[in-house]
């Protein structure tokens, strides 16, 4: 099988697929291809790629990256829901034939079917993506609530999300989303992107953001579903203070002053704001918090 000589990611190659199949982007999906092989390297080292390794893309597009990780992983399965790249994929990834392409919407596919079906001989899967920013936090949380066997996940998202899923406690980025991300993962940005390396250009810079897959969760929680709950009431209006927006929440639960009893046995001081607390600290509340509702509802 001939290999085209050409990447794909490079301005000219692009605008040759896109003229050939009288492509035309659509808002609505948010579609905007990466046309710089220096960021595709990136991306590519970022995801620790190897012949055991399988790389599941989303949104694969008319298949730039997806050449990439051709080359690097043992597998590649490419879910993309236009239907109208699903030819142009097919014909420039013939040379591989790692490479499997799904139509559908990844929030939709049943991705624990997928990895059986497509994953059965490797030993882990990294997912990498070009993310639209319109659906990247949905996207996201469903890859790592369903306990996928991952090992990494890099995706290319608006900056300002990739700087919330890495904040540390104590900035105005650091939010609910840096909480449920760094109880999965571990963060790191990898590289910001200016927004004229794509076509088209987007309004808003993107970065790069490697999230390595936890073994296990830093914190220990006996409810995981109550965890995430408590940190989003803490957040829930920012300007005001643990204490008022707990309250808000738990009120009618639990009553002021068991309530109060959670906030001593945490040693967490009412005044603090949501995002001063660290994942620990959040740990340690909703333990405190669930015992008191249960001897409550005994």
């Amino acid at each position: 099988m001939k290999q085209h000589s050409m990447d794909i990611a490079t301005p000219s190659r692009t605008k040759e697929i896109i003229r050939k199949h009288g492509f035309s982007f659509k808002k609505s999906l948010g579609q905007n291809f990466l046309i710089d092989m220096n960021i595709m390297r990136r991306i590519v080292d970022a995801a620790e790629l190897d012949e055991h390794t399988g790389a599941l893309e989303i949104g694969p597009g008319i298949g730039a990256l997806t050449e990439q990780l051709a080359k690097k992983a043992s597998r590649v399965t490419a879910v993309e829901i236009d239907n109208r790249l699903i030819p142009i994929l097919h014909e420039v990834m013939e040379p591989y034939p790692n490479v499997s392409v799904v139509h559908g919407d990844v929030l939709k596919v049943d991705l624990h079917a997928l990895f059986q079906d497509r994953f059965q001989e490797v030993e882990r899967v990294s997912v990498v993506a070009n993310l639209p920013y319109y659906v990247t936090t949905p996207i996201m949380m469903k890859l790592l609530e369903e306990r996928l066997p991952l090992k990494n996940i890099v995706v290319m998202i608006q900056k300002e999300v990739a700087e919330r899923m890495a904040a540390s406690p104590g900035g105005k980025e650091y939010g609910s989303l840096s909480v449920a991300v760094q109880y999965y993962c571990e963060p790191e940005i990898v590289c910001t992107v200016p927004h004229t390396v794509f076509i088209p250009q987007p309004n808003v810079e993107s970065a790069v953001i490697r999230l390595k897959v936890r073994e296990e969760p830093p914190v220990r929680v006996s409810d995981e579903a109550l965890f995430f709950e408590v940190v989003q009431a803490s957040f829930a209006q920012r300007r005001k203070t643990l204490w008022n927006n707990l309250k808000a929440r738990y009120n009618q639960l639990m009553g002021t002053e068991a309530l109060q009893e959670a906030l001593e046995e945490a040693q967490i001081e009412p005044s603090r704001r949501g995002e001063t607390l660290s994942l620990d600290e959040y740990a340690r509340l909703s333990e405190a918090i669930g015992a008191r509702m249960a001897s409550n509802e005994a």
